[in-house]
């Protein structure tokens, strides 16, 4: 509405006289009155120097490989530069790890089982006993008494 004012008033005393008598810039009364087109969505573009899916491949399959499958991408990269052969960056190398979601520990580990709490079963009476250390608050502030209890299972 205020534009409509100002284009009305634009042609008796300009444009200039007419957004400062409104109180309105003159460049907020040129964009809303042409507003730059819309940009076309492009999408995300290719790196040019980004590695082909043959290349890729390769870089994987030597990650892969017997020889370098328990080693970290940096030492990987440092054996193959001293054969004389580049395939690609550390950061790269990692990069495609991730994209195949194999960025983790390398290196065979072994698992162990998980700790079995034992379970003891009581028979007939005083079979089964049990303990514990309670610390109590001792008479001095920031002392502690400790107080152990040995019980029979009720």
């Amino acid at each position: 509405m205020l534009d409509q004012t100002i284009d009305d008033l634009a042609g008796v005393s300009g444009t200039r006289a007419a957004c400062a008598a409104l109180g309105r810039s003159r460049a907020t009364y040129y964009r809303r009155r042409s507003p730059a087109p819309p940009r076309p969505w492009r999408g995300p573009a290719s790196q040019p120097r980004a590695l082909s899916a043959v290349e890729r491949a390769e870089v994987l399959g030597v990650l892969h490989h017997e020889r370098f499958v328990d080693q970290a991408p940096a030492i990987v990269y440092a054996t193959l530069l001293d054969e004389g052969l580049y395939l690609c960056s550390v950061p790269t190398m990692y990069r495609l790890l991730r994209a195949a979601r194999e960025v983790r520990e390398r290196r065979r580990q072994a698992s162990h089982p998980a700790t079995v709490k034992p379970e003891l079963l009581a028979t007939g009476p005083n079979e089964v006993w049990s303990w514990d250390i309670t610390k109590l608050l001792g008479p001095v502030k920031w002392t502690r008494t400790a107080f152990r209890r040995i019980a029979p299972p009720s």
